[in-house]
């Protein structure tokens, strides 16, 4: 498990370990491909130079996204990850673009090229060795981050070494005379660099407009809330991703009597457990239910309490003018009210009442209230 710093900082050392091999074979790849007559080269430097900017704004986007959340991103700032991983996607797509126009350019052209020399075969190779090595090492990257931005990339670099494939077949075609090779292997690997960019364009599409975890995820968290002692159901689940992170937000269903501290605990120890068997899981909200809301069982006039404590101080009073209770309890249980009180003995008998009598009475001056469900009466021993 990374924290949001160490998150950045290897996802920052990563990119530029990338930048400076781009640079490198950048320059490198347009010097020989300038003395050794190979157009093919020369493009693919600056398709690798290209790159440079790419991982310019990987570097910036991150530093963004791991900014602490403010006042205006209360959630944080790891969405501008996944705008980045659009924007990335996209690039590969007219990068891919780019290449098949080319490639398509050259096959009907005609045009009469000077034939490239050894030293580009040699360049082609050493770039294909080198950008396959930095997609390997980013992929892993962003796989332990779980950072669609870094996988992104990774793939953004294989396309320069799909390209350098394309070059070093185009070189070899163009010494043996089969020019043509060249333009129909760019076509082809400019393809699956589309449809790469598609594929990393679309996840994150999806992202931003909070589509849900796929349906299997969402059962296997579901069912470990489930397994928590107390909780009786789990419903309205809602999921999303946010910067390689689960939200979750969902209602749990506890037993109707619980205290409202003991209902919560219970919520507390689901999004505990969550987090320690799921380590993708990022903010979870719960609400607990004493019932299952999505089924309408309570009724929306119910009164709160202190209409409750009016009722019964009216009834108190025609038993006893001084007569209090010293703790109510309320349950709101299918469209209906059940409560509990509690009274101090020595009071009770102070009034010349006793607990029994008390009880019934209260029932009966109740009993006409449309919201009155039943009343348990408790005595409690004196503190005197």
């Amino acid at each position: 498990m990374y924290t949001a710093k160490q998150r950045q900082q290897e996802a920052q050392k990563v990119t530029l370990v990338g930048s400076l091999l781009d640079a490198v074979l950048g320059v490198t790849k347009i010097f020989v491909g300038l003395f050794s007559h190979s157009h093919a080269l020369i493009a693919d430097g600056v398709h690798s130079l290209s790159d440079l900017a790419t991982d310019f704004m990987v570097v910036l986007i991150l530093r963004v996204s791991h900014q602490e959340p403010d006042e205006d991103h209360p959630w944080g700032h790891a969405r501008f990850e996944t705008a980045g991983t659009v924007m990335l996607g996209a690039l590969l797509i007219a990068v891919a673009g780019a290449m098949a126009y080319n490639s398509v350019g050259l096959i009907f052209s005609g045009e009469s090229l000077l034939i490239p020399e050894w030293p580009t075969l040699v360049v082609a190779a050493l770039s294909i060795v080198s950008k396959e090595w930095i997609y390997r090492y980013t992929l892993a990257a962003g796989k332990r981050l779980k950072s669609d931005l870094i996988i992104a990339n990774a793939w953004h670099s294989r396309s320069d070494a799909f390209s350098s494939i394309v070059v070093l077949i185009g070189i070899a075609g163009a010494m043996l005379g089969w020019t043509w090779l060249d333009a129909l292997t760019a076509v082809l690997v400019a393809l699956l660099i589309a449809k790469i960019g598609w594929d990393l364009t679309w996840k994150s599409i999806k992202e931003l407009v909070d589509t849900a975890l796929p349906e299997p995820q969402v059962r296997e968290l579901e069912q470990a809330v489930q397994d928590v002692d107390g909780v009786i159901s789990v419903h309205s689940l809602k999921t999303r991703l946010m910067g390689g992170q689960s939200l979750l937000e969902m209602h749990i269903q506890v037993e109707s009597h619980l205290s409202a501290s003991e209902g919560h605990y219970i919520g507390d120890t689901a999004v505990r457990i969550l987090k320690t068997r799921f380590d993708d899981i990022g903010d979870v909200i719960f609400h607990i239910d004493t019932y299952n809301d999505d089924q309408r069982l309570y009724c929306d006039t119910l009164p709160l309490r202190a209409e409750v404590e009016e009722a019964l101080r009216a009834a108190l009073t025609e038993l006893h003018p001084q007569l209090k209770w010293e703790k109510l309890a309320l349950y709101y249980i299918k469209a209906r009210i059940e409560l509990e009180l509690n009274f101090d003995s020595a009071e009770l008998a102070r009034c010349g009442l006793g607990g029994n009598e008390v009880q019934q009475a209260l029932r009966e001056k109740l009993q006409p209230y449309y919201w009155y469900a039943s009343l348990s009466l408790w005595l409690t021993p004196s503190n005197a």
